[in-house]
C-alpha cells in the first residue's frame, strides 16, 4: 500500500481558490405568495317541528316444517284478535319566527404593494433565480344565508301482518300444516289541524 504524497508548501501556494456566491443566490426556485383575505360569513337558522302520530303494527306469525322426517306430522296454528281504536284530538303546529339583522363590512388586515406586469429583469443562470414567482391577492368575502323552516305533520299509520309458512323437506309421506287467522279491527280518526307557520325577516347589508 502506497502512502498518499504530502504537498509542499510551494505547490499550496500555486493552488486558487473562487468563494462561493451567497446561498440565496444559488437557489433555483423563490416563491413569494402574499394572501390578504378577509372573510365574514352569517348563517341564522330557524326552525319548527310540530307532528301528531298513531302507529300500530299487530304481527302474526305461523311457522311449520319437516325435515328428514319420514311419515311425520307438523302443525303450526296462530290465531290473533286485534282491535285497536286511535283518536287524536289536538292541533300541531309548528311556528318558526326569525328576525336577522345582519351587517358585515368586510375589511383586510395589511396592504401589498402593487406588481408592475411591464416591468422586466435581466441575467444570467448564474446570478440568479431560474423561476421567480410572484403572488399578490387581494379577496373579501362575505356570505349571509338566514334560513328559517317549519313543519307540522297528523298521522296514522297500521300495519297488521298475518303470516303462515309450512314445508316439508326430505320427508316422503310426512305432513306439515300451518294455519295463521288474524282478525284486525282498527278505527283511526284524527281531529285538528296540522298547521305550519314559517316567518322570516332578514336585513341583510353587505359593502
Amino acid at each position: 500500500m502506497t502512502k498518499p504524497t504530502r504537498i509542499s508548501r510551494e505547490e499550496l501556494a500555486r493552488e486558487g481558490a473562487t468563494p462561493l456566491p451567497d446561498k440565496e443566490v444559488l437557489s433555483l426556485l423563490d416563491l413569494n405568495a402574499n394572501l390578504d383575505l378577509a372573510l365574514d360569513a352569517a348563517a341564522p337558522i330557524d326552525l319548527a317541528i310540530g307532528a301528531n302520530a298513531n302507529i300500530a303494527a299487530p304481527i302474526e306469525a305461523a311457522a311449520s316444517a319437516n325435515v328428514l322426517s319420514p311419515d311425520a306430522i307438523s302443525a303450526a296454528q296462530g290465531q290473533q284478535a286485534t282491535a285497536i281504536d286511535q283518536t287524536i284530538t289536538g292541533d300541531a303546529t309548528a311556528h318558526g319566527l326569525q328576525d336577522s339583522t345582519i351587517n358585515q363590512g368586510a375589511t383586510t388586515g395589511g396592504t401589498t404593494q402593487p406588481v408592475d406586469p411591464t416591468s422586466t429583469t435581466s441575467g444570467s443562470l448564474t446570478d440568479g433565480n431560474l423561476l421567480d414567482v410572484n403572488v399578490n391577492l387581494n379577496g373579501n368575502l362575505n356570505l349571509a344565508a338566514p334560513i328559517d323552516g317549519a313543519v307540522a305533520a297528523n298521522a296514522n299509520a297500521a300495519a297488521p301482518i298475518d303470516a303462515a309458512v309450512s314445508a316439508n323437506i326430505d320427508s316422503p309421506g310426512a305432513e306439515s300444516v300451518a294455519v295463521a287467522d288474524q282478525t284486525a279491527l282498527i278505527d283511526q280518526s284524527i281531529t285538528g289541524d296540522a298547521t305550519a307557520v314559517s316567518d322570516q325577516a332578514s336585513t341583510i347589508a353587505q359593502p
